[in-house]
């Protein structure tokens, strides 16, 4: 739960560097992105509220993992998913699913999120973890409300990652922009198999 609170930052930093670009791409899907996280978030944060994290853990290593592997194979879907007719419910439906994790338990939700749009959409890696970060902001924000009315919060742990959060919202996607896409995507891919290798076994 402090994570979650501490985990807002994130997308305010975001948000408040670069969240204007969003507004040049596609409007409609980042409304109805927008929705979507506010909804999972809200049922994440109850679902944790209500049962125990414990219950969800040992699937979270392989949902890391699958994440991961899109990222590296990411190319090769995309041309896959471009091949058929578009399903928006798709995007939708899957960024709802993963707020709800994200609200919920939050490891590697982002990962998610990344490898959900550079594969259902035609984003480009820039603008993909851009939105990444405001959904899950979204996502976090909402649980956080609830968990700070209903549930044990930290905040002095809390206030020291929400400045280290807000610093790398505020550095991420201007740096992000900059750097080599495929090679990035590479590393973000690796990064993530790593991090479910870490919490399959921590």
């Amino acid at each position: 739960m402090t994570n979650t609170v501490a985990l807002v930052a994130v997308g305010v930093g975001s948000t408040a560097q670069s969240g204007r670009a969003l507004l040049d791409g596609d409007r409609r899907r980042l409304v109805i992105g927008l929705f979507a996280a506010l909804v999972g978030g809200t049922i994440g944060a109850a679902l944790l509220l209500v049962t125990p994290a414990e219950a969800f853990e040992a699937l979270v290593p392989f949902l890391v993992a699958i994440a991961a592997i899109a990222l590296l194979v990411q190319p090769v879907l995309r041309r896959w998913a471009t091949s058929h007719a578009e399903r928006p419910w798709i995007f939708i439906l899957g960024l709802m699913m993963i707020c709800i994790y994200g609200g919920y338990f939050g490891a590697g939700a982002g990962i998610m999120i990344l490898a959900l749009m550079l594969v259902v959409t035609s984003e480009p890696l820039w603008r993909a973890a851009l939105s990444k970060s405001v959904f899950l902001g979204v996502a976090n924000a909402v649980a956080a409300v609830g968990f700070m009315i209903f549930g044990p919060v930290d905040w002095w742990a809390a206030l020291a990652m929400a400045i280290g959060c807000l610093l790398g919202g505020w550095c991420g996607p201007p740096v992000v922009k900059r750097l080599p896409a495929g090679p990035l995507r590479i590393v973000v891919g690796l990064c993530g198999l790593g991090l479910a290798v870490w919490l399959a076994v921590a």
